[in-house]
């Protein structure tokens, strides 16, 4: 059980609610908070004080004053008007995240929504509902309002919704839950959109999924150092703690702890004085990767304990502030950083199995890594894959968080397009588990034809992907390997029998 506070929230417990279907519970202060809010709001609603979003129109629409009775209904159109996306179905997990953080702001009790609502969202985790919400459509301001008011649609019973594996109307999956529908009344409807909530959410996802992607590729470089005969200095702590960059010292530890008890990390095989870029950098540049993660996973966390809403309440001063703690910028630019990183290690990677490939650049290993080469050819055509894949990531790599297009009359005439980077970083990631494996591939095929005593790590990382492709005797089709390569990556395989050896990869 996660206990929501608004304060603590970790991408770990996104991963745990959104993938794993752990409980989630308000502690009691968070809901009394809600409801100290709530009450001032209604205070300030009676007294007709204006306030955005509540009694007035929204963007451009925000010095239109609305009537008592158009107050009672403007949140269900509100609801209406925003539930314009486009596109397949998101993810269950990217939905539930959003869920989640979404129930994290609220909890800070500055958002005035009635507690209901929140409770509400809390029932849907907890129960499985999860909202039918449309992949496109948030411009990364104002909050994710189209995504996020498919999400509000259920709190009216409308709108559509999984449970127990089911597509169905949402007033028919509520009820099946047992969930009762609260409706929308002043302020409810925005305090459930407003804010960057589902690209923060997915964002954390893929910080998790990224961090794993970034030890597996230390893994595969050090399988292709072992390879390669690399010269090994070039990983000593010292040199990178001379230096200071935590992530290349990070790096460099974790890959002498993969070489460890085998001939090359004990001298035993003659080396280069130096080697090629591709391979004694290969610190200095995951560890880059590290780093620019780590910048980008305290800006989401940052975001996710934050509150991000429009109009803010502060109950204890009886004040209410209209701003943009909506605007996605924060989370946009680091994680378009976090994209284009991954995006490098891949062309790192690519450049190791290059030189894998190349027998003027293998030390010996047979060209193509086959034994009837001209016959054969081995693991030519596996290097193509890995390029096009590469070309697909660096397009990608173009960020999002400069691509503004105004909105709403120019009302909102700077947005982040935090939406696009969140959607582009998933697709760079999909590409970098094809060519991490085919590194993975490579790498397992050049040390079957090495005769010297490997890195326990790097021991227990071939021996893993030997379960899953065998060694490439005789050319075969090797779209069948590369997908269950790439699936193997996907599924932290490798990574986890590794660490049971090594120790964490950390």
């Amino acid at each position: 059980m996660i206990t929501i506070t608004g304060n603590d929230l970790t991408i770990e417990d996104v991963v745990r609610v959104a993938r794993h279907n752990e409980p989630v519970e308000l502690h009691p202060d968070a809901m009394q908070r809600i409801r100290v809010c709530r009450d001032m709001l209604e205070r300030k609603i009676e007294a007709h004080e204006i306030m955005y979003g509540i009694n007035t129109g929204i963007g451009e629409f925000s010095e239109v004053i609305l009537t008592d009775e158009q107050t009672r209904e403007f949140q269900k159109y509100l609801i209406y008007n925003h539930a314009a996306g486009i596109g397949e179905a998101a993810p269950p997990d990217h939905v539930r995240a959003a869920m989640l953080g979404r129930i994290n702001v609220h909890a800070h009790g500055n958002s005035g929504c009635r507690p209901e609502i929140t409770q509400t969202l809390v029932e849907m985790l907890n129960k499985g509902i999860t909202p039918y919400v449309c992949r496109k459509g948030s411009v990364g301001a104002s909050g994710d309002l189209a995504p996020m008011a498919q999400i509000a649609l259920l709190m009216l019973g409308e709108g559509e919704a999984w449970y127990k594996g089911k597509r169905m109307h949402g007033k028919e999956a509520m009820q099946a839950a047992g969930i009762a529908i609260p409706g929308l009344e002043a302020r409810d409807g925005l305090a459930i959109i407003n804010g960057s909530n589902f690209l923060t959410g997915m964002s954390a996802l893929f910080l998790y999924d990224a961090n794993n992607w970034l030890k597996q590729a230390e893994i595969a470089a050090a399988m292709s150092l072992e390879a390669l005969m690399a010269n090994m200095s070039p990983y000593t702590p010292k040199l990178h703690e001379a230096r200071g960059f935590r992530g290349a010292v990070r790096s460099a530890r974790a890959i002498q702890k993969l070489i460890d008890g085998g001939d090359l990390a004990a001298g035993k095989l003659k080396t280069k004085v130096q080697d090629a870029y591709s391979m004694r950098s290969t610190p200095q540049v995951i560890g880059t990767a590290h780093d620019a993660l780590a910048y980008a996973r305290s800006q989401v966390e940052i975001e996710l304990n934050g509150v991000g809403d429009n109009p803010v309440f502060f109950p204890e001063e009886n004040l209410q502030l209209s701003g943009a703690n909506f605007q996605g910028t924060p989370v946009s630019l680091p994680m378009d950083m976090a994209g284009a990183a991954i995006t490098m290690i891949s062309v790192l990677s690519e450049r190791r199995m290059n030189r894998l490939n190349n027998p003027a650049l293998s030390q010996g290993l047979p060209p193509f890594l086959t034994k009837g080469a001209g016959m054969f050819s081995g693991l030519m055509l596996s290097q193509y894959t890995a390029g096009m894949q590469i070309v697909e990531q660096r397009i990608l790599s173009s960020p999002a968080s400069i691509q503004s297009i105004p909105a709403a009359a120019d009302q909102e005439d700077f947005v982040s397009m935090g939406m696009n980077t969140a959607l582009k970083n998933f697709q760079i990631l999909d590409n970098a588990y094809g060519v991490l494996g085919i590194e993975f591939m490579a790498a397992a095929q050049a040390l079957d034809f090495r005769d010297y005593k490997f890195g326990r790590g790097i021991q227990k990382a071939k021996d893993v992907i030997r379960k899953h492709v065998d060694f490439l005797d005789v050319d075969r089709p090797l779209y069948a390997d590369h997908i269950r390569m790439k699936e193997l990556i996907k599924s932290c395989e490798i990574l986890r029998e590794v660490e049971k050896v090594t120790g964490p990869l950390e």
